[in-house]
């Protein structure tokens, strides 16, 4: 009986082509450090780009203070848009909201590549992704032992990848959501 989960472990660490990894949970809500653009139509001359600020808000013309944290990028125009007709600015105001970058949304890089440290989540970005973006691998790099954490419903999952079968096309890149955090670890010499 033990024979037999030895070698179904081995199997499994060895052999495996797919990652034991929940789908990626992609949140498109706006967070502190996040910019934006806000366009009113008809008004080329009001400010067009936001920070949302460290308590959630972002100034607005004529509006003034709104908190945004949280909030998708439709529902920022609708509450701006409700804002402008409520203060009689606007009878039928056109607003638009387009994110320009997610800087709330994060992945953490560490161990052996040549830049480690924090990332903005690109949308549908993944592990070779990520580490590409971290310089490539460091000359001690173990890409065969590549750690990923996630955290699932409060429970931190943890993974182990073989990152040379992805360069080989052995296998399919990892998506990565905001606050994965990769571990590049060292090879044993």
């Amino acid at each position: 009986m033990l024979l037999v989960v030895a070698i179904a472990l081995v199997a499994c660490s060895d052999g495996n082509m797919h990652v034991n990894l929940p789908a990626p949970v992609q949140s498109t809500t706006l967070g502190v450090g996040d910019e934006f653009e806000l366009r009113i139509a008809g008004e080329e001359k009001l400010p067009t780009t936001f920070i949302v600020a460290p308590d959630g808000t972002a100034d607005f013309p004529f509006v003034n203070r709104l908190k945004i944290e949280g909030l998708e990028p439709q529902q920022i125009a609708e509450l701006v848009r409700g804002q402008l007709i409520e203060k009689e600015f606007y009878t039928n105001p056109s607003v638009s909201v387009l994110v320009k970058s997610y800087n709330s949304k994060r992945i953490e890089i560490i161990g052996e590549v040549k830049k480690p440290g924090s990332l903005p989540l690109e949308p549908g970005m993944t592990l070779f992704r990520a580490i590409s973006l971290s310089g490539g691998f460091g000359g001690m790099a173990d890409k065969g032992s590549v750690t990923i954490r996630r955290r699932v419903n409060g429970v931190m999952k943890i993974v182990k990848v073989d990152v040379g079968k992805i360069i080989d096309n052995k296998m399919d890149d990892v998506p990565l959501q905001a606050g994965d955090t990769i571990n590049v670890e060292q090879t044993i010499m």
